[in-house]
C-alpha cells in the first residue's frame, strides 16, 4: 500500500508540474495576435519566436536525461521549474523580437530539463502494464493546461496587459518547484521497476546498446513527424481562430479551450485502452488515432463555419493527444531501467526538431499563401508519415513476438 501511495503522489505532483509547464508554454499562443500588433510582427517573425522555444527544449532533451540518470530526477526537476519560470517573467519584459528570441530559448532550455526526468518516474515506479494509463493520465495535463491556460491568459491580457500576463505565470512555477522538493519521493519501496527491453545486458546497457535496435529509431521518427502537427496546432490554432475566423477576443478563451478538453478525454481513454485491450496494439492504436486526427483537421479548414470548424478541431484535439499515453508507454518498453531519461530524452528530442520546424512553416506558409490552408496541409502530412512509421513498428513488433514465442516454444520441448 505504501508504494501505491508513493507511486500516485509522485504522479499527481508531476502532473501539477506539467499542467504549470503548459500554462507557460501554451500562454504565448493566446497573446500571439495582442502581441503582433503590438511589436509589428509579422506571421513569420512570431513563428520563429514560437519555435525558439522549441530549440532550446530540443536541446536540453539528451543532456537533461543524462543529468537525471545521473544525479536524480527530482532535483532536476526543481531546477527546471525555477529556471524556466524566471524566464516566463522575463518574455513580458521584452521589448524587441530579437530579445523575445533569446528569452524563449532560454525558457526552453528550462522546460528541457523536465522531460526525461518525469518519465524516468513513471517508469520506475509503474509496471509495464500501468504504463499506458499512467502516462495517459498524467499527460492529461497537456491537455488541461491548454484548456484552463486559454481563458485566464485572455482575462489577464485585459486586465495586465501582455507583458503584465507573462510576469503572473511566474507565480505558479515557483510553487511547484518547492512541491517537487518537499514531496516527491526519491524512488518506490524495494527500488525501481525493472523492464523488460531489447538489449538484456541489464545495468551495463550503454546507450548505444539500444540505439542500434531499429524500433527505438521508429519511436523517434514518429515522434518526430506527430510533433509537426501538434506545435503547429498548439502554436497556431489561437491565431487561425482570431484572423481566418473571425473570432473575438472576448470569445476566443473559450472556443479556444475545446479543442484540450476534447484531448483530455482522448488522453485518459486511448491510455486505457493500450493498457488492456490494445495492449498488443499499441503502435497500431496510435497511427488509427494519428490518421483521425488529420481527417479532422482537413474538415476544420473545409469548414463552412466558425462553430463547424472549432468542432472539428475539438475532435482533432480528441485523436492528437489520445496517442500520448500508448506512445510513451511504447517508448519505455524498449529503454533499459538505467537509460529511462537518458533514452526518452533522445525520443523526445526527436519530436522537438519536428515541433522546431513547424510553427515557423506554418508562419512562412501562411505570410506566402494569405491563408490558413496550406499550415494544415502540412500538418496532416506530419501525421500521415507518424501513422506510417508506427504501423511499420507494429510489424516489427508483431515479428519479435512471435520469434521469441518460437524460442520459448523450442525451448520447452523435450
Amino acid at each position: 500500500m505504501r508504494v501505491l501511495s508513493k507511486k500516485w503522489r509522485m504522479l499527481l505532483l508531476i502532473w501539477l508540474m506539467m499542467f504549470v509547464a503548459y500554462l507557460d508554454r501554451i500562454n504565448i499562443s493566446v497573446a500571439g495576435p495582442t502581441m503582433q500588433k503590438s511589436l509589428h510582427m509579422s506571421p513569420v517573425a512570431f513563428g520563429g519566436i514560437l519555435s525558439a522555444f522549441t530549440f532550446g527544449y530540443a536541446i536540453l532533451q539528451i543532456p537533461g536525461g543524462w543529468l537525471a540518470d545521473k544525479f536524480g530526477a527530482r532535483r532536476l526537476l526543481v531546477i527546471a521549474l525555477v529556471c524556466w519560470s524566471v524566464f516566463t517573467g522575463l518574455t513580458g519584459l521584452a521589448t524587441s523580437v530579437t530579445v523575445l528570441i533569446l528569452v524563449r530559448v532560454l525558457f526552453g532550455v528550462g522546460e528541457g530539463l523536465e522531460n526525461g526526468a518525469q518519465f524516468k518516474l513513471i517508469g520506475d515506479f509503474f509496471e509495464s502494464k500501468e504504463r499506458s494509463s499512467a502516462n495517459g493520465l498524467f499527460l492529461t495535463s497537456i491537455a488541461l493546461g491548454p484548456a484552463f491556460v486559454a481563458p485566464l491568459a485572455v482575462w489577464l491580457l485585459k486586465v495586465a496587459g501582455w507583458h503584465g500576463m507573462f510576469l503572473w505565470f511566474v507565480i505558479p512555477g515557483i510553487v511547484m518547484a518547492v512541491l517537487i522538493a518537499w514531496l516527491v519521493p526519491k524512488q518506490p519501496d524495494g527500488g525501481p521497476v525493472h523492464t523488460l527491453v531489447l538489449t538484456k545486458k541489464g545495468p551495463s546497457t550503454v546507450w548505444t546498446d539500444v540505439l542500434a535496435h531499429p524500433s527505438i529509431w521508429l519511436s523517434f521518427l514518429a515522434y518526430f513527424f506527430f510533433n509537426i502537427a501538434f506545435w503547429g496546432f498548439l502554436g497556431w490554432m489561437p491565431s487561425y481562430l482570431s484572423e481566418a475566423r473571425g473570432i473575438t477576443l472576448s470569445k476566443l478563451g473559450f472556443d479556444a479551450s475545446y479543442p484540450y478538453i476534447l484531448g483530455f478525454f482522448g488522453l485518459v481513454l486511448l491510455g486505457w485502452l493500450g493498457n488492456k485491450i490494445l495492449f498488443n496494439y499499441r503502435a497500431a492504436l496510435i497511427a488509427v488515432s494519428y490518421l483521425l486526427s488529420g481527417i479532422f483537421l482537413y474538415t476544420a479548414y473545409n469548414a463552412h463555419t466558425a462553430s463547424g470548424s472549432v468542432f472539428s478541431l475539438s475532435i482533432a484535439g480528441f485523436f492528437l493527444y489520445g496517442g500520448f499515453g500508448p506512445i510513451w508507454a511504447v517508448a519505455l518498453d524498449l529503454i533499459p531501467d538505467n537509460l529511462r531519461a537518458t533514452l526518452t530524452g533522445f525520443v523526445n528530442f526527436g519530436g522537438q526538431i519536428g515541433g522546431f520546424v513547424a510553427p515557423i512553416t506554418v508562419g512562412a506558409i501562411v505570410s506566402a499563401t494569405k491563408s490558413f490552408n496550406g499550415g494544415f496541409l502540412f500538418m496532416i502530412g506530419g501525421l500521415v508519415l507518424a501513422a506510417a512509421v508506427l504501423l511499420f513498428l507494429q510489424v516489427l513488433q508483431n515479428r519479435t513476438a512471435r520469434r521469441m514465442l518460437s524460442t520459448t516454444s523450442g525451448a520447452l520441448t523435450p
